[in-house]
């Protein structure tokens, strides 16, 4: 298989993480995947693209117990001028 953006030949199985987003809120879906080596590019078959469509679907109508497994904050005092 030869990677469709960079043409590399590299490409190997990896576990990675899916974003779906939530609100303000991300949530990382592990799915091993094959991945170009090369550019990164990932390359999902069928099975994967519904798992991840289901995963997405009971999420976001609550249906599933997430794991909080850090936090994102943003600093408010006075904007930056340059």
């Amino acid at each position: 298989m030869k990677c469709i953006i960079c043409h590399g030949e590299d490409i190997k199985i990896r576990e990675v993480n899916e974003e779906i987003t939530v609100g303000s809120d991300i949530v990382h879906v592990p799915v091993s995947t094959p991945v170009c080596m090369t550019c990164g590019e990932r390359y999902y078959d069928r099975r994967t693209m519904q798992y991840l469509e289901n995963a997405e679907n009971r999420i976001s109508k609550a249906g599933v117990k997430l794991k909080e497994v850090g936090k994102v904050l943003i600093y408010e005092e006075a904007s930056h001028s340059a």
